[in-house]
């Protein structure tokens, strides 16, 4: 039943995968001190050694008074690229250093202010693992069919969700284990708090009957 409902999982996953689409946005163009602080990110996960392309469609050209710069960079501190006066249609690859998220930021610049509320529009579109390989070019190469070049396709996506449900499981245990390993020491402190004071009121039960004994009150 559980291999079952994981089989349906991957499935679902698979066959939504073809009909994501890009991601469009627009961004205004500030002044170059102000242009960190409205800098806009898109994060994504990626598993180390996996092949990601970055492709980014820009509107706008050089020379129109805006400068749009990116910057692909992961949570672990590795610098894939930065791209200056990004326009036109853009692709990068990169190989990723860590299992990891990664950013790609875009800043745009202001360079004239003969506009009015200037901005670029950009479509981003991101693969990674399978996603991300140029499987014309392995057709071709390897002179596979059609339906042999997509079954290889799906069976290296399939592969790639089942190395992530693997991961995700893994962090799960770990998690699970350092859940029971907490509990297991806060029983125990639990437990040795209670004789502590367990010990100390049978201690001063003691202490005080013998300073009365002493005192002839008792």
């Amino acid at each position: 039943m559980d291999r079952s409902y994981r089989l349906l999982n991957y499935l679902i996953l698979l066959f939504a995968l073809p009909f994501a689409l890009a991601l469009k946005f627009d961004i205004n163009a500030v002044p170059q001190h102000d242009s960190a602080k409205y800098e806009r990110c898109i994060r994504n996960f990626v598993a180390k050694d996996q092949l990601v392309v970055v492709t980014a469609i820009v509107s706008g050209y050089r020379g129109d008074g805006q400068t749009l710069n990116m910057h692909i960079r992961d949570a672990m501190g590795n610098d894939y690229g930065r791209p200056k006066d990004v326009y036109g249609e853009n692709r990068y690859a990169f190989t990723s250093h860590a299992d990891s998220a990664f950013d790609v930021c875009f800043e745009n610049i202001l360079s004239s202010t003969h506009q009015m509320n200037p901005s670029r529009h950009v479509e981003l579109d991101i693969d990674i693992g399978a996603d991300a390989k140029d499987w014309s070019a392995i057709q071709a190469g390897e002179k596979l069919k059609p339906v042999e070049a997509e079954l290889r396709r799906i069976e290296e996506v399939v592969g790639e969700i089942v190395n992530e449900m693997d991961y995700l499981r893994g962090r799960e245990q770990k998690l699970r284990d350092t859940n029971e390993s907490t509990n297991e020491r806060v029983k125990w402190f639990a437990f040795g708090t209670m004789g502590m004071l367990v010990g100390l009121g049978a201690w001063q039960v003691v202490y005080l009957r013998a300073y009365f004994r002493s005192k002839h009150l008792i």
